[in-house]
């Protein structure tokens, strides 16, 4: 059996050991939530490549210019875009961007602002 002194001295280690598995699953569920989020992006992507003929870099190039000039988050963007393939109204603010974003891809111009370029990450 162990003496208090023995208690006393691995509580410390136990609580270091708590915190990291509790570290360890806020790490894994923003994992989950970035690979359920990369899905739908490449969802969205196929919807545009599908539906616009765009080739697949044009694709995410046309979600994260709607992304960045409508301040709403890319994963938001690209599920309005797949919910309107399967249906659903579109938003408003996405209809405005959109076409005129998946022209000036087709077109093989970029888009007016030069920072919405920046290469996809891997």
């Amino acid at each position: 059996m162990a003496s208090r002194r023995e208690q006393r001295s691995a509580s410390p280690s136990i609580h270091a050991f708590d915190e990291k598995i509790t570290r360890l699953g806020e790490e894994n569920a923003q994992l989950r939530q970035a690979v359920a989020s990369h899905a739908v992006v490449d969802q969205a992507i196929g919807v545009l490549i599908a539906v616009h003929q765009l080739p697949p870099a044009a694709g995410w190039a046309v979600l994260r210019e709607i992304s960045q000039r409508r301040n709403i988050k890319l994963h938001a963007v690209a599920e309005a875009v797949v919910d309107w393939a399967l249906g659903q109204p579109i938003p408003q603010e996405v209809t405005r961007e959109l076409a005129p974003a998946v022209q000036r891809w087709k077109q093989g111009s970029s888009p007016p602002d030069e920072s919405v370029q920046a290469a996809r990450p891997g």
